[in-house]
């Protein structure tokens, strides 16, 4: 494996052209757990650090590698070790709200090229749940896929296909099932040379094992779902960059319990779009769609075209979002907060002056 199959390109070399100078080595992180990291040079895999210079400057947890990122490592091949220096420039990032007291960013993974949002059918498909997903997936710059796995157990795979259509219009929707094969080409055909993806969902919908099947070995740990309420167990618990044998890499995550939005202000936008643009048509600009007359959101849900806990969804995420960006506030980088400032902005309808 070489750096181009790592997912190097001009761009990253561009970014990483005054670190060569001074000596230092390209390198992918391919995993990171409990502060351990594991990165690949093409030339060799090395378990690495950052260095006591980094941590001493690093601004935050965000600021520290993540699977996926690039990074200028001095390498100890001999030793089989390298001390990570800098993070190059990220080209996306998925990101939320780190979970506990702290509040901070936590970058789950990093240039990513493909996200796939998995769910189970039926009874698991949540469709608020896959809002949330959808949201920051657009938000991190990656080509977001919605992944209804467990297909073989799908008593209407139709009527699930359209229900997450309906929250992602024109958002690619693709069925698998690892029993019966079902969209497996489809899903190998994202994974080319170079083009980096990763699969998020909570436990239990078949991440791992779907994973171990595009690999052709079980490289991955996996259990099956309770029997008392089909719910899935944890069975990964680090973040690793896997490289395909076809061509490709792919990231699998843990399942993830709490999905906080971090950043959304344009990916509300963009996964809410069919409400943005109803909203234009109603009579006041600042229409908060609520019970204003003229709401032309309103009337959508009145009619029956808009369901009405989608518009719910949207305003639970929006809220989300504000109030987390005023706590936030207090406590940001005077840099950070010039950014939270716009994204909770970007929510909001602007007022407009009447004639």
């Amino acid at each position: 494996m070489d750096l181009l199959d790592l997912g190097w390109d001009d761009g990253f070399k561009a970014a990483f052209a005054e670190f060569a100078a001074a000596g230092l080595s390209p390198a992918r992180v391919t995993l990171q757990h409990r502060g351990v990291f594991r990165v690949h040079a093409g030339a060799g895999e090395w378990t690495a650090e950052v260095s006591g210079t980094f941590r001493h400057e690093a601004a935050g947890t965000s600021d520290f590698p993540s699977v996926g990122d690039w990074v200028a490592v001095e390498a100890f091949p001999e030793e089989s070790r390298a001390v990570i220096r800098v993070v190059l420039p990220r080209r996306t990032k998925f990101s939320r709200t780190a979970p506990g007291k702290s509040g901070g960013e936590q970058v789950i993974a990093a240039n990513i090229d493909d996200l796939f949002l998995g769910t189970a059918p039926d009874a698991g498909l949540n469709l608020r749940r896959m809002e949330r997903y959808l949201t920051l997936s657009l938000e991190s710059g990656a080509r977001p896929v919605m992944l209804l796995t467990k297909a073989d157990l799908c008593r209407d795979i139709d009527r699930n296909v359209k229900k997450l259509r309906s929250i992602g219009p024109g958002i690619d929707v693709l069925v698998v099932s690892v029993v019966s094969g079902v969209g497996l080409d489809a899903f190998g055909a994202y994974f080319q040379r170079g083009r980096t993806a990763a699969i998020l969902g909570p436990s239990g919908v078949g991440k791992s094992t779907l994973i171990n099947r595009v690999c052709g070995k079980p490289l991955m740990r996996v259990q099956a779902v309770r029997e008392s309420d089909q719910k899935g167990r944890h069975t990964t618990t680090h973040r690793e960059l896997i490289a395909l044998p076809n061509g490709g890499l792919i990231i699998d995550t843990p399942g993830i319990r709490e999905l906080r939005l971090w950043e959304g202000g344009e990916g509300i936008g963009e996964a809410f779009d069919d409400i943005e643009q109803l909203a234009l048509q109603c009579r006041f600009t600042d229409c908060r769609h609520v019970s204003e007359p003229g709401c032309a959101v309103l009337k959508a849900v009145a009619e029956g075209s808009l369901d009405r806990n989608r518009l719910e969804s949207q305003r639970k995420l929006k809220r989300e979002l504000e109030q987390f960006g005023r706590k936030y506030e207090n406590r940001a980088l005077p840099e950070q907060r010039v950014r939270w400032n716009s994204a909770v902005k970007s929510t909001r309808i602007p007022n407009k002056p009447k004639p």
